[in-house]
């Protein structure tokens, strides 16, 4: 193996533990909208992340989430892909299914204390925007 691809091997598992990191202890705090209903004023969502660790698998990480959304209010491990897009990472949910709250579809990039995506919910989707906050211990 060449010496550059170590390099960006070992910047990988940086940028990894990094990532990880940031993600724990942190809270999703924004709006999201329903495609054909864009006349109606965006509805708050929250995702609580306690931990988030990288998992042994390429692009795989495991995010201990307290989801609320619409009645749901539950703490639930999620194995989630994020890939990168340059320096932007961007949680990939593909046909995910949650128990007990069905099956979604996501991309949504994290930008400094920033999030932006889109959300699919079985046949309903939208687009969805907040901050990201550091969680007091």
């Amino acid at each position: 193996q060449d010496s550059s691809a170590q390099d960006s091997s070992a910047q990988a598992t940086e940028r990894e533990r990094k990532l990880a990191s940031y993600l724990s202890g942190i809270k999703f705090v924004g709006k999201f909208t329903i495609d054909g209903k864009e006349d109606t004023v965006p509805k708050t969502e929250e995702y609580t992340i306690s931990k988030c660790e990288k998992l042994p698998q390429k692009d795989m990480y495991r995010m201990t989430a307290r989801i609320k959304y619409g009645d749901v209010d539950s703490e639930v491990p999620l194995d989630l892909t994020i890939l990168w897009s340059g320096n932007t990472p961007v949680i990939t949910l593909d046909s995910f299914w949650i128990p007990g709250m069905g099956t979604f579809g996501a991309r949504v990039l994290i930008h400094g204390n920033r999030y932006a995506g889109t959300w699919q919910h079985d046949a309903v989707g939208g687009h969805m925007f907040g901050k990201i906050v550091k969680q007091q211990k």
